[in-house]
């Protein structure tokens, strides 16, 4: 069988489904946003990729801090919703219970299953229609029924996903094995 080509394009999947706050002129606002990743482990840094007109951008680049919010599947609508209006026509300021950090500056949402603060540490320019934010995050904070064995759980914390290319949310499915472990016993055909 032959592959078929499919043009240039962001084939990385799943997209974690995350809400980035930042605080503008003392009152927070919150983002839908997808295009978050891991940007290094120690110290851990995250990248998150935001469009150039998005307010969030104006508190993120006035503090120098952000958050990066963890919603579960029950969080699907409110999380969208805040995809489809702007904080500049719309106070969502008021859609969650805030709370903030060691950074006082970045506001979190208590509904959403992990929270992480982040104190900005660059901002990218690659000329399209987004602006990459690398922050360093400086903590992380859930609610205890998300844990087993003091670490998060994926099967509790009901994450969404997002699919870039048909604009629909999926939930996680069943766990495969244990990282850096199920590779042990592969033995090579060649």
């Amino acid at each position: 069988m032959e592959k078929k080509k499919l043009g240039p394009g962001n084939f990385i999947y799943p997209l974690p489904t995350t809400i980035v706050g930042s605080l503008i002129n003392g009152k927070p606002n919150y983002a839908a946003i997808a295009y978050c990743g891991v940007f290094q482990n120690r110290p851990p840094m995250l990248s998150v990729a935001i469009g150039r007109a998005k307010y969030t951008n104006l508190g993120i680049k006035e503090n120098k801090t952000f958050s990066v919010n963890i919603p579960s599947e029950e969080m699907a609508e409110v999380t969208d919703y805040l995809g489809l209006v702007s904080g500049r026509n719309v106070d969502k300021s008021g859609l969650f219970e805030t709370f903030y950090g060691t950074l006082k500056t970045a506001p979190m949402i208590k509904e959403c299953a992990i929270n992480m603060e982040l104190k900005l540490f660059q901002v990218i320019d690659v000329g399209g229609t987004n602006e990459v934010f690398i922050g360093e995050v400086i903590e992380a904070y859930a609610d205890e029924k998300y844990l087993t064995n003091g670490l998060f759980d994926i099967g509790k914390i009901k994450p969404i996903i997002f699919c870039r290319h048909d604009n629909s949310y999926w939930k996680v499915g069943e766990r495969l094995g244990s990282a850096f472990s199920i590779g042990k016993n592969f033995k090579s055909k060649v």
